[in-house]
């Protein structure tokens, strides 16, 4: 058992394959997340502003992303703007901007609750102390943010992980579409080999993502 797993790995540049597969769905996964926790931080803060209007429109931009299926936008982005404004987009690039907008609000609706848990008295206290807006968020309010959302966003990142396996709809080659190219030339020479090579790529997403949920656990731990 072991040695098929070996032998079908060992075939041409296959193991190779699934290394560089990995790679483009951390790649893409990094820069979404990358821009996510940029533009959700800003997009957090805006959400904590108590007027109607920016609540109604944040709200509506946070539920519409928590309701729509990821997939659905990955093909509104690569397949509907192409049409539609007949723009030339590239799968990645549009996998990045769906994941991108999908992460800001998630990071978005995490800063805002960072943000809003922040005891009221420590924020009189800095009036009180005659600082302003701005050394307020500075020294009090960003610091302790920061605290809570570090893990969280380490948790963002894993979903975000396992959420671009669906870029394989849109002709991204990335770990799962290298392991179904593996399986199908190799299905007559190794006619179980879907059950290992999966089993494999089970194996590197989980030490991919593992150590991220560790670190977010011991920051937990250490900061609560």
């Amino acid at each position: 058992m072991l040695s098929t797993v070996i032998d079908l790995l060992a075939k041409g540049s296959n193991f190779e394959r699934l290394i560089y597969g990995l790679w483009i769905t951390i790649k893409l996964s990094l820069i979404s997340a990358g821009l996510s926790m940029l533009f959700g931080i800003v997009v957090g803060m805006i959400m904590t502003i108590k007027n109607p209007f920016v609540k109604f429109f944040t709200q509506l931009y946070l539920q519409t992303i928590r309701i729509m299926p990821p997939l659905v936008l990955l093909f509104l982005a690569y397949f509907g703007l192409t049409r539609i404004f007949n723009l030339h987009i590239s799968a990645e690039a549009s996998a990045i901007m769906v994941f991108t907008i999908w992460g800001t609000a998630e990071m978005g609706d995490l800063v805002r609750g960072a943000i809003i848990s922040i005891p009221k008295i420590q924020i009189e206290s800095g009036l009180a102390l005659a600082l302003s807006k701005f050394q307020i968020y500075l020294y009090i309010i960003i610091p302790q943010t920061v605290r809570r959302l570090i893990p969280l966003t380490m948790n963002l990142i894993t979903r975000m992980i396992k959420t671009t396996s669906l870029v394989v709809l849109i002709g991204i080659v990335e770990v799962l579409k290298v392991g179904q190219q593996i399986i199908d030339a190799n299905r007559f020479d190794y006619p179980s080999g879907a059950l290992w090579i999966y089993g494999v790529i089970f194996i590197l997403c989980f030490f991919s993502c593992w150590p991220l949920s560790m670190l977010a656990k011991y920051l937990e731990k250490k900061w609560a």
